[in-house]
């Protein structure tokens, strides 16, 4: 693996220096949690979060939705550096980006298969280096189907095809994510212009990278959700410092009435506790930003564990911007369609994060 530096991504065009627009996405019970985080350079991007009505009338109780179909209007403001929402299709999360980040030069981080091999006895190259980076935390990454046993209608049929073709049944935790395979790689499929723009992550990859070592808990459980929320409150401080070059951007927590309103700077923030909405927020950019996601959605529709994956790969995008990524496998392989089958993640990081990562 080798580390490269963004801008001479292929085929991606070069990223313009004045805007961009970093977007980490991962499946939720109701669609997919999307987080977009923007760069300009130059000014100091508000990251807020406030009262915007938002969604569908299935995921949440606001009123600006279409016969259920979110119309991507999350958290507005202007100069907003921090966005997220809840898509019910990958489709509306793009109708979404080229609409609301139309001026940004995008990219997309999804945890999803993207590229589907015909057939054969071997797996994807990208998921056997994702397992020898991951080492102790190895089994997050299973094997994923075929293209055939993607696109069938029942779990049996779906194992039926995939021994035909690759001599292994498939696993029901890949069986539970087929509907998210086809739904993004139906949409690549039709929208050649996004394929360079999309790529896929492993969020247990990502949170390796940023901690310099394996997360020791499961993400399922508390102890796992508070590792990952405290290694991505340093990559924040890291992400949004101009030290790095980048903009001191600021977590906007709205709710109050407007001279009790909070502002401050992500990488220097006070240990306080602030109402919104009537709740007490924890004192960590983090947790407010999980907690407000939280209460806008509900538990049957978005996990915890859903936002800070999504988090972790919109940084990830933004690091990977700054300092280049490391692809696995290092030279991409494309499948019959020619979507690409390769991970990418970032493992660079200033000593001024504190974080003992791969230095170069």
């Amino acid at each position: 693996m080798s580390n490269k530096s963004f801008l001479n991504l292929s085929p991606i065009k070069p990223v313009s220096m004045n805007q961009k627009v970093f977007v980490g996405v991962d499946g939720c019970s109701a669609g997919w949690f999307a987080v977009f985080l923007t760069e300009q350079a130059g000014k100091n991007f508000d990251c807020r979060i406030c009262d915007s009505e938002i969604c569908d009338s299935e995921i949440c109780d606001s009123e600006i939705c279409d016969d259920g179909n979110c119309d991507g209007k999350i958290f507005e403001g202007e100069n907003c550096g921090w966005e997220l929402g809840v898509f019910p299709r990958f489709s509306a999360l793009c109708d979404f980006l080229k609409d609301k980040y139309e001026d940004y030069e995008p990219l997309v981080l999804i945890d999803i298969p993207i590229g589907l091999k015909a057939g054969g006895t071997g797996e994807r190259l990208s998921d056997l280096g994702a397992r020898k980076v991951l080492a102790a935390r190895k089994s997050s990454i299973f094997p994923v189907p075929c293209r055939e046993a993607v696109y069938t209608e029942t779990y049996e049929k779906a194992c039926e095809v995939n021994e035909r073709l690759t001599g292994k049944r498939i696993s029901k935790q890949a069986w539970n994510i087929l509907p998210k395979i086809r739904d993004v790689y139906g949409f690549l499929l039709e929208n050649e212009e996004f394929r360079p723009l999309v790529w896929e992550v492993g969020p247990e990859i990502c949170f390796q990278a940023f901690a310099g070592r394996p997360m020791k808990y499961s993400k399922k459980q508390e102890e796992g959700f508070i590792e990952r929320k405290e290694v991505l409150n340093k990559i924040l401080k890291t992400a949004c410092s101009p030290v790095n070059g980048l903009p001191g951007e600021r977590l906007h927590v709205n709710g109050l009435p407007a001279e009790g309103m909070h502002m401050m700077h992500m990488n220097d923030m006070p240990a306080v506790k602030l109402p919104v909405n009537d709740r007490i927020l924890d004192d960590t950019p983090v947790d407010r930003f999980t907690d407000v996601a939280l209460s806008r959605y509900r538990r049957k529709d978005l996990a915890k564990d859903d936002i800070l994956d999504a988090l972790a790969a919109a940084l990830t995008a933004k690091m990977g911007a700054l300092y280049g990524f490391e692809y696995v496998p290092e030279e991409p392989d494309t499948d019959a369609e020619g979507l690409r089958i390769q991970v990418v993640y970032c493992d660079y990081f200033p000593k001024v994060t504190g974080i003992s990562g791969r230095k170069r």
